[in-house]
């Protein structure tokens, strides 16, 4: 039973301090299927979204769903310390290290008490160990306990600040793009504003940057992911989204205007929406119904003319389209399907 529970001990503290460096300080992507932050959020978000899935979108539903992610930020920093305290209790007690305690003798709530007051550095001096190995551990625990809280105190400020870099641009977007945001939106305002899209081509390059970004902090912090934007219909994945659409338009091309950027900033777009599609196990749904008819598209091209922007004429415009949004369209679906975020 000793040994099962010294086993069970540093299976704790090694995978807590492991997922801990790989959330927090490791710069790059996780590739192993088993990590303990990603079975946190994936059954975490699974039950708190559970009961909102059927109901339609409103503004209680924001609400609450808004909650996720801060509140599962500190749960999880709540699970690594709990498993650190309990991993370090393991080892005391599966090695039997006596201690001086008021119980006699010493249970396993007793090393469960001098290991949380060891970790978080409380220092009463009521339950104290008598062994050289003993006093180690107990060392070694008080140094986890002040790095742990070292990192997060750096890494709550790291979240909100890549947070609020992505709702600039976001709220940005309401302004250009309506809101909720749309690509035929961002053209008709661009070019009845008299600009004949000149400003378009450096606002989309912005976007690319801005879909690098997210693409990056994304990885490297998934808990935002959850963060819903500040502002009523407005979403980090619609406005990439609205940003794919409005570079698919002019990929197919209008009349009279080349905007060269818009080709680099779908494929930075693409980009950032598979990848997260990926990390996050949420499949592409080949099957999606299609978020642009074909009547749809004839009021898309009969808005546009109105401001003077002309699609390019023939069946293969809305085909090339088509095929255009067939490949990241899949994946956005999937993502907004997990989130319950409209597009």
């Amino acid at each position: 039973m000793k040994v099962v529970a010294i086993i069970f001990g540093l299976f704790c503290i090694a995978g807590c301090l492991r997922d801990g460096f790989e959330t927090i300080i490791l710069p790059r992507r996780v590739s192993r299927r088993f990590s303990l932050s990603n079975m946190f959020y994936s059954s975490t978000w699974m039950l708190w979204s559970f009961p909102m899935r059927r109901k339609r979108s409103s503004n209680r539903r924001e609400f609450y769903l808004s909650y996720f992610g801060p509140l599962s930020l500190i749960l999880l920093l709540v699970l690594w310390a709990i498993l650190l305290v309990v991993g370090y209790a393991l080892l005391q007690w599966g090695g039997a290290f006596p201690v001086i305690s008021p119980e006699k003798p010493a249970t396993i709530e007793t090393y469960l008490y001098m290991s949380g007051v060891t970790f978080i550095t409380l220092g009463f001096g009521d339950v104290v160990p008598l062994t050289g190995l003993g006093r180690l551990l107990a060392v070694i625990e008080a140094g986890t306990g002040f790095g742990f809280l070292a990192l997060v105190i750096g890494y709550v400020p790291v979240i909100y600040q890549a947070f609020s870099r992505r709702e600039t641009d976001i709220s940005l977007l309401d302004a250009r793009a309506g809101s909720p945001s749309s690509a035929s939106e961002l053209l008709r305002r661009h070019s009845r504003e008299g600009q004949q899209m000149d400003n378009l081509a450096e606002y989309l390059h912005e976007w690319e940057i801005w879909s690098a970004q997210v693409l990056e902090s994304h990885l490297s912090y998934p808990v935002l992911m959850y963060y819903r934007s500040l502002h009523e219909r407005q979403s980090w994945l619609a406005a990439l989204t609205t940003i794919l659409d409005t570079c698919s338009i002019l990929m197919v091309g209008i009349e009279d205007v080349s905007i060269p950027t818009a080709r680099a900033t779908f494929a930075m777009a693409r980009h950032a929406a598979v990848d997260l599609a990926q990390v996050f196990g949420t499949p592409p749904q080949r099957s999606v119904q299609t978020r642009l008819s074909s009547s749809e598209f004839t009021r898309l091209r009969e808005a546009l003319a109105d401001v003077g922007l002309r699609l390019r004429d023939g069946e293969d415009a809305e085909q090339h389209l088509s095929d255009l949004r067939k490949i990241y369209e899949p994946f956005v679906q999937a993502l907004a399907d997990h989130l319950l975020v409209n597009l």
